[in-house]
């Protein structure tokens, strides 16, 4: 007799592992960087999520706040900062006072 709790758990954890591997390559492949900030962002909760499945608990909520909450945020934040007033993107680095253009 097939354990069916046992099945769906299965079923929900090969899902997860499915879903972290679909993200983790659309953060290294998405050409936006601001939809690469918050694929990044999902990709945190998905592996917070895991290391819940795995019952490493303590680890899971330094994941959601580190890895997902700050560095999302932090990145979300640079990226704001990257777009001028006018809306349009620069890619040039920014310049400490007083450095001459070359």
């Amino acid at each position: 007799m097939t354990d069916l709790p046992g099945f769906w758990a299965t079923v929900f954890d090969a899902a997860l592992c499915l879903m972290i591997v679909i993200l983790a390559w659309r953060v290294v492949f998405t050409a936006d960087l601001f939809r690469a900030g918050l694929t990044f962002f999902a990709f945190g909760l998905m592996v917070a999520v895991a290391w819940a499945r795995l019952q490493a608990v303590d680890v899971a909520l330094a994941e959601a706040a580190i890895g997902a909450g700050l560095t999302g945020a932090l990145f979300l934040a640079a990226f704001a900062r990257r777009a001028k007033p006018g809306g349009e993107e620069t890619s040039e680095p920014a310049r400490a006072a007083g450095e001459k253009e070359s």
